[in-house]
């Protein structure tokens, strides 16, 4: 052998990939009653979900409170590959529910201060594929066989809650976020084209299948103000800090063994959860309704690129030489636009809402396991009262605008189209005491 193994561009992918979080991947909020208002629900926050909008809102709460919320996340999601008149790949992702929710408990302590826990998912999901939709030999020629392609991340946050009302108009609210990440991928290794002094002088090597399955923790906080200067009308802004979680793992590549090389590695990575900034505005026209508006900061640009440091030296040595341990995001800062409107008759209450999600990935870094998209995202959902007890039904549709990656620019890691919707049905039930 003459020359040293040459890694397929794909590697790059497939061994940086971090725990992402980011449009589609992200929960675009949590509580069924917040979710059939659009998510708009800063300005408001005077339910349990409180915990997660803005913990300002939990001063207002006067008597003894549990509640919990549970939704799946059932997306929907195509990718064709076309060029030259042929198309070469034409998948449907596996259908597959993912669930999520929050739950907390709120204990007045005076007439101005209420403390309380929460548990609840901020980020959830993923996807799966047909190997064999993916394994085209004019594509990847040292590919000798279809692999698993899946990937499933998530965050669950333990947040402790404090909230003061100052005056009758201003109340501020403050948690502390304890982050457990976990990230599971697998997906085909890439190969090898070995250079051979004698016919054939070229020998494919297939690697085989990458798994990878990390976990970590990181810390973080969520502050939050409340301003009521009349029952018409509140102001609320909120402030979540930027945390890293450092994560842990172990990744295998099936055929270095066979090799000669080691077929596992541990690993670490760090992956900060961006700094997320609120503001929101409800509004009481008349006794009976509400509406509500938010805009939403993401700062994406902070995941601008992702390192991964892999205990073994062979490992080290191989992920450097092709640059697979660097992961190039080049994501960018984005809002969310919300809108929402409840109207409550007798001991029910009737609720909708609208949202735009813009995706912070270029189409660089696109691909099928980690996608992001343009969201429109409608909502509704229906409530029933009942002296303290609170059960409340949503829906949500998330419609992505249809994302056309250029087979012709080489920057592009996965090109071709990619469509995707995503339906969430969720119901909670809370009682005051």
């Amino acid at each position: 052998m003459k020359k040293a193994i040459v890694l397929c561009p794909i590697m790059l992918l497939l061994c940086a990939s971090p725990l992402l979080m980011a449009n589609g991947l992200n929960l675009n909020g949590l509580g069924a009653r917040a979710i059939s208002m659009g998510g708009a629900f800063v300005g408001l926050a005077d339910d349990y979900s409180a915990i997660f909008w803005n913990p300002a809102g939990i001063a207002s709460f006067d008597k003894n409170m549990l509640g919990f919320s549970g939704d799946l996340i059932m997306p929907t999601a195509t990718y064709e590959l076309t060029f030259g008149g042929s198309t070469f790949i034409d998948a449907e992702a596996k259908s597959k529910m993912y669930p999520s929710g929050i739950a907390a408990y709120y204990h007045p302590l005076t007439e101005k201060l209420v403390v309380g826990i929460g548990v609840y998912t901020p980020s959830g999901i993923g996807a799966e594929w047909n190997g064999s939709d993916f394994f085209v030999s004019a594509l990847s020629p040292l590919q000798s066989q279809a692999y698993n392609n899946k990937s499933f991340l998530g965050i669950v946050t333990i947040s402790p809650v404090a909230a003061y009302k100052v005056s009758d108009m201003i109340s501020v609210g403050a948690s502390l976020n304890i982050n457990y990440g976990f990230f599971n991928l697998s997906r085909w290794a890439g190969g090898a084209l070995l250079e051979l002094p004698m016919p054939p002088y070229a020998l494919p090597i297939d690697f085989g299948q990458y798994k990878e399955d990390s976990t970590g923790w990181g810390f973080g906080a969520t502050l939050g103000v409340l301003v009521k200067p009349s029952d018409m009308f509140s102001l609320g802004l909120t402030f979540r800090t930027p945390t890293k979680i450092s994560m842990s793992g172990e990744a295998s590549i099936s055929n270095f063994s066979a090799l000669g090389y080691p077929g596992e590695s541990e690993f670490d990575r760090e992956v900060t959860y961006p700094m997320w900034l609120a503001g929101g505005v409800s509004l009481h026209p008349i006794e009976n309704l509400t509406f509500t508006l938010d805009a939403q900061y993401t700062n994406w640009a902070k995941l601008d690129q992702l390192e991964t440091e892999f205990t073994d030296s062979i490992w080290q040595v191989a992920m450097a030489g092709t640059a697979a341990d660097v992961m190039e995001l080049k994501w960018s800062d984005c809002v969310q636009i919300r809108f929402g409107a409840e109207y409550l008759l007798n001991k029910l209450a009737f609720r909708a809402g609208y949202y735009y999600d813009p995706g912070p990935a270029p189409d660089e870094t696109m691909n099928v396991l980690i996608p992001n998209y343009d969201f429109n995202g409608v909502t509704f959902g229906v409530g029933y009262r009942l002296n303290g007890l609170h059960i409340d039904a949503m829906l949500e549709y998330l419609m992505a605008k249809e994302r056309n990656v250029d087979v012709n620019d080489p920057e592009n890691e996965q090109p071709g189209i990619y469509n995707m919707s995503i339906i969430t049905p969720g119901i909670s039930v809370s009682y005051r005491w």
